[in-house]
């Protein structure tokens, strides 16, 4: 699981005065949640390649396709 210190900087950034601890955790969840997406799309596209390496362009293809 990602660190939930992290989103509780990113929600304060976005303007929140206060951010509860199950928040945070709540938004790190989701985001976890899309970059697992976006990593399994990228790692399909690179095999679709006939590649082993996900390079940076999978991974923008993925975000692409997955509307990211």
């Amino acid at each position: 699981m990602l660190s939930s210190a992290a989103f509780e900087r990113i929600l304060k950034r976005a303007g929140a005065k206060r951010v509860s601890e199950e928040a945070a955790k709540e938004l790190a969840n989701v985001v976890e949640q899309k970059l697992l997406e976006v990593a399994k799309e990228a790692v399909a596209l690179a095999k679709h390649a006939g590649r082993k390496t996900v390079i940076d362009a999978d991974i923008r293809l993925a975000r692409k396709n997955l509307g990211v």
